[in-house]
């Protein structure tokens, strides 16, 4: 069932603290938070958007670094300091004409809850709550921001025989 469910996938969907980084924030005099990113994950996300999957981001985060993080891999839909989660999905979905079931979601709290209840594969990170681990199809053996979403995103695209580069660049996951 997992493997036909990664079959099916066409949308990535990412929580950020506590996912795409280990959830640890570092308050920096100026007033900005800092989070620390997996240069890893990084590869695997500027990959999805080269090989055609829709990535977006959707964090109760927010912050300009946090931005250029993603759109220097290519991310397109980042959608940062959001409230009502659901709210943002559904309309994400509707915009880009998406069914439920291609849509993979990894989040780790409970904020991310209600729409992980909704999507075709929620996942989580190993150090996800618990509620989110006993609603999650596949538990991830990495911790947020420690490889768990190159883990997924490699998963779905070696399924589908997308898990190869001609021309990668050193800089692909470093921008």
């Amino acid at each position: 069932m997992f493997l036909q469910k990664l079959s099916e996938i066409t949308t990535l969907i990412f929580d950020v603290d506590g996912v795409l980084t280990n959830g640890d924030i570092l308050a920096a005099q100026d007033g900005e938070f800092l989070r620390t990113f997996n240069i890893k994950d990084g590869y695997a996300l500027q990959l999805a958007v080269k090989k055609g999957y829709h990535v977006c981001i959707i964090s109760g985060g927010n912050g300009a670094a946090m931005r250029k993080r993603f759109e220097g891999l290519g991310i397109q839909h980042i959608h940062l300091g959001v409230s009502d989660k659901v709210k943002v999905y559904e309309d994400f979905l509707q915009q880009h004409q998406i069914e439920e079931t291609a849509v993979l979601y990894m989040g780790d709290d409970i904020p991310d809850y209600k729409v992980m209840k909704r999507v075709g594969l929620p996942l989580c990170p190993a150090d996800a709550a618990e509620e989110i681990k006993a609603l999650s199809i596949y538990i991830s053996p990495k911790n947020g921001g420690k490889g768990a979403v190159r883990d997924v995103i490699e998963k779905v695209m070696r399924v589908q025989e997308k898990w190869s580069d001609e021309n990668p660049s050193a800089a692909d996951s470093g921008r």
